[in-house]
């Protein structure tokens, strides 16, 4: 939905709140879907949530409750009371309830707790114990089970009596009498089968693809865009079904990963709040910590200059082609590895191609490297006017900083991955650093030996 249309539900509700018109503005809140409706109680005072929040049906209540950000989750449950907060827990996926939890602060995750019931509370433990980047940790206990020697008709039963408390029912999964997975079967199998005295164990497809509790869950998303799949189970180590990533939840793992490696490649530390959202201080974290790196490794830069004065006090007008060619190597560099670490975080390059990439890569950078140099050599002679010494020591700089750049940017993220460190560290600001010292001796030492420095 649009901006402009959740704003003018917003005004809608506004105006339907102050006139105290409720009856009206619980019929229009039934006919809103539960993300648009979250969109709107963003903007809401804190005084106005639990308001509106109560005249939301029981089910589109839960359904909005977990659409919305921890901080207007924390400020609707102080405006709750404990019996309301009962049943918002209550009816929350299991999965929900656990990011709640652990989102949520201390005094209020005591409160969450208490009014739980045992066999949520079990749940809520149960995931809380895995990684948070796992599959385990993103994974939701409530699945439709099947037995492999059920009929249709009774499998049937089971749905129609155990659906509603699933997150999804449209694969069901079977498994054995220590729940191991042994297969899976669609909805769509049963619902079509004429014969409902057919067994599950002749509908299912066996070798169901699975992971593990102990997965990366950006792994586990990425099986998502290769298979199509809706819900991919989750096992343990004695490949026991003990929960199911849902395709929600992958689309959400890989938002937040793009975002994450988004920081990274502009030198900012991840963080997981709206702009608006974050404090002064919180901004000021984030970006403080990697422009003191960067600014400290271009000493190296400054070191390298400081050790060829006499060469730039000899031919002055060779600092007048450094910021040229320091971008153009960074630049370079830069678009290798964005391409590169592109392909690692959705699979399609990895550690192994290392040799394959480094041969791609060095074919391009000669070509694009040499059009660069033809281009500028022409440009130093003809319109700036410079000797063609200095132009040769420009031009041959700039091929060998555009090969080094793509090299060195082609290289770094997967040794990076290979060594188990995140790819999007090694991105643009970290790249260009390295290339702007390494151009810099590429430089001064083709002055040197053409122009006899």
């Amino acid at each position: 939905m649009s901006d402009t249309t959740i704003q003018t539900i917003k005004t809608m509700l506004a105006h339907l709140d102050d006139a105290k018109k409720y009856q009206s503005l619980r019929d229009v809140l039934q006919t809103l879907p539960a993300p648009d409706v979250a969109a709107v109680f963003e903007d809401l005072p804190p005084e106005k949530l639990p308001v509106l929040y109560r005249l939301c049906p029981k089910d589109l209540a839960a359904e909005i409750f977990a659409e919305l950000t921890p901080e207007t989750q924390q400020s609707l449950i102080e405006g709750l009371s404990d019996k309301e907060l009962k049943v918002v827990v209550e009816e929350l996926c299991a999965d929900d309830a656990a990011d709640l939890v652990e989102e949520m602060p201390a005094g209020v995750v005591k409160r969450i707790l208490a009014q739980a019931g045992p066999e949520t509370r079990q749940m809520i433990n149960e995931l809380l114990k895995y990684p948070e980047d796992s599959a385990g940790g993103v994974m939701t206990p409530e699945f439709m089970e099947l037995s492999p020697d059920w009929t249709v008709r009774r499998a049937m039963d089971e749905i129609r009596n155990h659906g509603f408390d699933k997150e999804t029912i449209n694969n069901c999964y079977v498994t054995g009498p220590d729940r191991t997975l042994e297969g899976v079967v669609s909805l769509r199998a049963l619902v079509l089968e004429k014969n409902e005295d057919r067994t599950v164990r002749e509908l299912m497809e066996p070798g169901v693809i699975s992971v593990h509790t102990s997965t990366d869950r950006e792994e586990t998303s990425q099986l998502f865009e290769k298979y199509g799949f809706l819900a991919i189970p989750v096992v343990d180590n004695e490949k026991r079904l003990v929960g199911i990533v849902t395709v929600d939840d992958a689309i959400s793992i890989l938002q937040d990963e793009a975002s994450e490696d988004f920081a990274k490649m502009n030198a900012m530390s991840p963080v997981d709040k709206p702009y608006f959202r974050m404090s002064m201080w919180e901004l000021y974290k984030s970006r403080t910590p990697w422009l003191l790196f960067l600014m400290l490794s271009a000493t190296f830069s400054s070191l390298v200059i400081r050790g060829y004065e006499n060469a730039l006090a000899a031919v002055t007008v060779l600092t007048a082609y450094i910021p040229m060619l320091t971008d153009a190597g960074g630049n370079a560099g830069s678009q290798s590895t964005s391409t590169i670490i592109r392909g690692v975080a959705v699979g399609d390059i990895h550690p192994r191609d290392l040799p394959r990439i480094l041969w791609r890569e060095m074919r391009v950078a000669l070509m694009c490297g040499g059009t660069l140099a033809i281009c500028n050599i022409l440009k130093l002679s003809l319109f700036d006017q410079v000797g063609l010494g200095v132009a040769l020591v420009v031009s041959l700089t700039l091929l060998c900083t555009v090969l080094l750049s793509q090299l060195i940017g082609g290289a770094l993220p997967l040794a990076a991955r290979k060594i188990g460190i995140d790819p999007a560290v090694m991105a643009s600001p970290l790249i260009t650093t390295i290339v702007d010292t390494t151009t810099l001796l590429i430089y001064f030492n083709f002055a040197r030996l053409i122009l006899h420095l």
